[in-house]
């Protein structure tokens, strides 16, 4: 497998109107967000300016200006990355164009059996890529193609670099401008999480419910057990590696993690009590015994973190139910 990588700079112009006209209304409620500079309307042409992005730059850049791409080959299979949705007839040209470019720089590798495509909506998004021709009739398509007219012949040009230096195994000075990292500057109107504490005498991972026990001694396949713990916000560790919840299964003194919150038969629900005018966290395990499950003694587990204060460390906890058996 090779792997060439690059980037696209473009100035970020707008996001376009719908149509070649635009009325006075939408003129006045346009300009009081930003007025467009001439050579925003220029480089537009002949698509009227409905919001002028490239030019706004609170709290952020409103559109990228710096665009990452990728070519991908595994033998004869060539892949290019492409950071928007390219129409049909745009992503036929830049395929054409970069087999043309391996092809005639390559030393045999490649020829008219090379398979390119396109994994569009790689690694950003900067919505729609229109043909020129498109972009002069189209609605939809041609105003979100952010970068004018021109948009495609950009993306061709950067690609051709990429494939030839992948046919002659040319090293590019480095992949180019990276896309800057925008994350300690995101709004949010919702609030971190902050002042969880389980109640009195109980710690995070306690049980406020355990599973319970059917009149018949064992759970049958479709019954729901479930039981329900003292918990914090999940939001303090969303545990992208880990799991909020676990069926674990006794093997010989073991217990085997046999389904986690991955599965669509463990449903995992966090909720806010009242106790004596507290607030407290509720984490409930809901396990609908699927019926592939094998028959033997299982627990239902939980694992949660929380924190003290704002700078604190997390601090993780887990608990677990009460054992009980599927027949």
């Amino acid at each position: 497998m090779t792997c060439c990588l690059g980037s696209v700079v473009l100035e970020p112009k707008i996001l376009v109107a719908l149509c070649v006209q635009i009325n006075e209304m939408w003129k006045r409620l346009r300009d009081l967000l930003k007025e467009p500079s001439q050579y925003q309307v220029d480089c537009q042409k002949p698509k009227p300016v409905l919001l002028s992005t490239g030019e706004m730059f609170v709290p952020y850049a409103w559109a990228p200006s710096i665009l990452p791409i990728q070519i991908l080959r595994l033998g004869n299979f060539v892949i290019l990355s492409v950071p928007g949705e390219f129409t049909t007839m745009a992503g036929r040209r830049l395929r054409e164009a970069v087999k043309e470019t391996l092809i005639n720089n390559g030393n045999g590798e490649f020829d008219n059996e090379t398979h390119v495509v396109m994994a569009g909506l790689t690694n950003t998004y900067s919505q729609y890529i229109a043909t020129f021709e498109e972009y002069k009739q189209q609605r939809y398509e041609a105003a979100s193609t952010l970068y004018g007219p021109h948009t495609l012949s950009a993306y061709i040009q950067e690609f051709k670099k990429l494939a030839k230096a992948m046919a002659t195994g040319e090293q590019l000075g480095g992949t180019g401008l990276s896309p800057p990292d925008l994350s300690s500057v995101q709004l949010s109107l919702l609030q971190d999480p902050l002042g969880d504490s389980p109640p009195p005498g109980k710690r995070f991972g306690d049980m406020q419910q355990d599973v319970a026990q059917p009149k018949g001694g064992s759970f049958k396949k479709g019954d729901k057990p479930s039981a329900t713990f003292w918990s914090a916000n999940p939001r303090y560790d969303l545990l992208i590696e880990g799991t909020f919840a676990v069926v674990e299964m006794l093997q010989g003194e073991r217990w085997v993690p046999v389904y986690d919150d991955d599965d669509f038969c463990l449903y995992f629900k966090w909720n806010v009590t009242v106790d004596n005018g507290s607030l407290y966290g509720l984490a409930t395990i809901e396990w609908e015994v699927p019926e592939g499950a094998a028959s033997g003694v299982y627990r239902l587990r939980h694992f949660g973190s929380s924190k003290k204060t704002e700078d604190s460390p997390n601090e993780y906890f887990t608990g677990a139910s009460s054992a009980f058996t599927v027949s």
